[in-house]
């Protein structure tokens, strides 16, 4: 089998705060001897990785960029360069981390697997496969969830949570992208059950998978739930997903609307005090007009003028002392 394919590959990256990364990657996939282009999907990175990839697509015409308005997860970055791949002709689609690790040097090799097999996999469970740099809980998670999916969905792919794939075009346009409802680390799982239930051949090559060095991982426990809810649904397929997704969104918008409305008029209450009773530090005199016909000066000295009873108002925080002062032609 030869270690190249003569169709025309693109390279989707994903990237968000991957500046330590990408000019390196993006130079060393070009490097391969291989027909690939690459396509940065960038989230509107705050450390100008963006910026960075514009600079590489201005420099060699194979560098494209997609560039989105925030963080929109993982697996509507991997639709819009699949979407962006089969716009512009490309026989292949292939996906990988931006932070190496998925290493370049195993691109050629899995394009060539593309001569027997509509999806391959870069995989860490085959024989000769593995992880360096990994915690074990890291490493425990990544195999439990794997071993959960294939439970539940009976998938044959050995690493059905693998991020390192190259999609034939045929099988993506079969997919219907339009209808994948999960959006991160979960897009992977679903993709599989979708590639094996259309009857599409998998195969898989080995990979050793290094745990990135630069920059911070994007898994959360957050991302974790969604993978278990995304297994549940593709394996109750037949339960109102949606119905209940859409009643649950309702439910959600309902507490926004009262949580704004609460915080609105909380707001505009809190204004109308400020504006009556502005926050000062400490005790400060501040004249309040009691009805008081005596009240015609300011402080001691307005009492002592007038002639009479001053009521005026000492404020802390929202307690008020009232005193009396009473002026006896300077004498008390």
């Amino acid at each position: 089998m030869s270690e190249t394919n003569a169709g025309r590959a693109l390279v989707i990256v994903p990237t968000y705060n991957e500046a330590e990364n990408i000019e390196r990657l993006v130079r060393e996939i070009l490097a391969q001897p291989a027909p690939l282009d690459v396509v940065v999907v960038d989230d509107n990175s705050p450390d100008g990785t963006g910026r960075l990839a514009d600079t590489l697509a201005a420099q060699d015409a194979r560098v494209q960029v997609l560039h989105r308005a925030g963080k929109l997860g993982l697996g509507t970055a991997y639709i819009a360069g699949f979407r962006h791949a089969l716009a512009h002709g490309y026989d292949y689609a292939i996906t990988m981390d931006a932070d190496f690790s998925h290493n370049p040097r195993y691109l050629p090799q899995l394009l060539g697997l593309m001569a027997h097999y509509d999806l391959g996999i870069g995989s860490r469970y085959v024989s000769g496969g593995g992880s360096t740099g990994c915690t074990w809980s890291r490493i425990l998670l990544s195999k439990g969830a794997n071993a959960f999916a294939k439970a539940m969905l009976g998938l044959k792919a050995h690493d059905c949570t693998a991020g390192f794939r190259c999609y034939k075009a045929p099988v993506l346009r079969a997919i219907e992208l339009e209808t994948i409802f999960s959006s991160g680390y979960s897009f992977l799982v679903e993709m599989a059950t979708r590639c094996q239930r259309r009857g599409f051949c998998i195969g898989e090559i080995p990979i050793v998978f290094d745990n990135r060095r630069l920059g911070k991982s994007k898994i959360s426990r957050v991302e974790i739930l969604k993978s278990i809810y995304t297994i549940f649904r593709l394996r109750f397929a037949w339960l109102p997903w949606d119905r209940w997704a859409g009643a649950y969104k309702k439910s959600r918008n309902r507490v926004s609307e009262r949580n704004s409305v609460s915080s609105a008029l909380h707001h505009r209450r809190h204004g109308q005090r400020l504006r009556h009773d502005p926050p000062q530090h400490g005790y400060h005199a501040q004249r309040h007009h009691h009805g008081c016909p005596a009240d015609t000066g300011g402080g001691a000295t307005g009492a002592a003028r007038g002639g009479g009873g001053e009521f005026q108002c000492y404020h802390r925080g929202r307690r008020h002392q009232h005193e009396r002062h009473i002026a006896l032609d300077g004498q008390r």
